[in-house]
């Protein structure tokens, strides 16, 4: 990392050797003036030829430096303590397994074999209701009690399924004929229901293993069938979810990548650690305290990691989070030196 410089230190910098520069210029012309009304013009002609070659060697000059700030190295320089505090990360090089995929989109839905409606088993008039809009019930607990209007004698309602009440029809003093009463519905399982546009039924099909992202949660699911629309201008990819710890919802929006083929490959790296300099892909190395930016030759990819084919070695340990922070430190230090 390049050493800190204030904007006073910075214009006291320039300021001076400008001035000298200056003052010196200013008694060469004096002394130059005075031997040029002596001088012949042969001399006169032989400083300009004299001053075009100190030019051309000033020119050959500056393009040699530019040259080499341009292949400077592009490093930051960063305390294993600052690192941990800004929480930069690294993982070291190495093989793995990437999963060829194709996108694809939905919601959650509930599972029909998971809802249950209610009825009274004869008609009568609702003596009690038990539970509201919303209430978790157990199977056997008792819904409502109704009073026969053939016997007079009450009978009770029972929850045939464990699960949510959705929808409740049922208030004391109605009476229970054959309408709906209750409806509940089991989330324990869950369907995830995927949108197939022509452009993709060709590589999707039962079977394929699906990895789900629905709220920040990866869930590995298979296509159980793939449902024709008559209306719709695309099929459903049906994936059955295990949601028994409630953390999924019916109606939510996923993502998902239905994966078409499995390779491995001899060293990847994380896609989240891919950072751009000078127009060139690569990551940040770590070497003690030094993060040095290698450009890399990348290859094919899945949702994480991207094949490398030339630029790193197996083991070398590369920034994974928050590699951005090197990559503005290292911008920020070149602008100051521009300037």
């Amino acid at each position: 990392m390049k050493p800190h410089v204030t904007l006073a230190m910075f214009i006291a910098a320039w300021l001076m050797p400008m001035q000298v520069m200056a003052a010196n210029e200013q008694e060469q012309a004096h002394v130059h003036a005075k031997e040029q009304a002596v001088k012949p013009q042969s001399d006169t002609k032989k400083n300009e030829e004299h001053e075009e070659h100190e030019e051309h060697n000033e020119h050959e000059g500056h393009d040699e430096n530019d040259e080499h700030e341009h292949n400077e190295t592009l490093s930051s320089r960063i305390s294993d303590d600052m690192a941990t505090a800004v929480n930069i990360v690294t993982d070291r090089a190495d093989s793995q397994r990437l999963r060829q995929h194709q996108v694809v989109y939905g919601k959650l839905s509930a599972d029909p074999n998971r809802i249950s409606h209610v009825n009274a088993r004869f008609p009568g008039i609702l003596t009690s209701v038990k539970f509201s809009l919303g209430d978790s019930v157990k199977a056997g607990d008792v819904l409502a009690v109704v009073e026969s209007n053939e016997s007079l004698n009450t009978y009770t309602i029972k929850a045939p399924i464990d699960g949510v009440i959705i929808q409740r029809s049922a208030n004391v003093g109605e009476v229970a004929q054959q309408q709906t009463l209750f409806s509940i519905a089991d989330f324990g399982g869950l369907w995830a229901d995927f949108r197939l546009y022509p452009s993709q039924q060709d590589a999707v099909a039962t079977g394929q293993k699906v990895v789900i992202m629905a709220a920040d949660t990866e869930i590995n699911g298979v296509i159980a069938h793939i449902i024709p629309s008559l209306t719709q201008p695309y099929q459903l990819a049906r994936v059955k979810l295990d949601n028994r710890d409630g953390k999924l919802s019916s109606g939510q929006l996923i993502e998902g990548a239905v994966i078409s083929g499995e390779f491995n490959v001899e060293l990847a790296v994380k896609k989240s650690a891919i950072q751009i300099l000078d127009n060139k892909s690569g990551v940040f190395v770590k070497n003690n305290s030094e993060y040095v930016f290698s450009p890399l030759q990348l290859g094919r990819s899945d949702m994480d990691y991207v094949e490398v084919i030339a630029g790193l070695k197996p083991g070398q340990l590369y920034v994974t989070t928050n590699s951005y922070l090197l990559k503005a430190d290292i911008e920020k230090s070149e602008a100051e030196h521009d300037h």
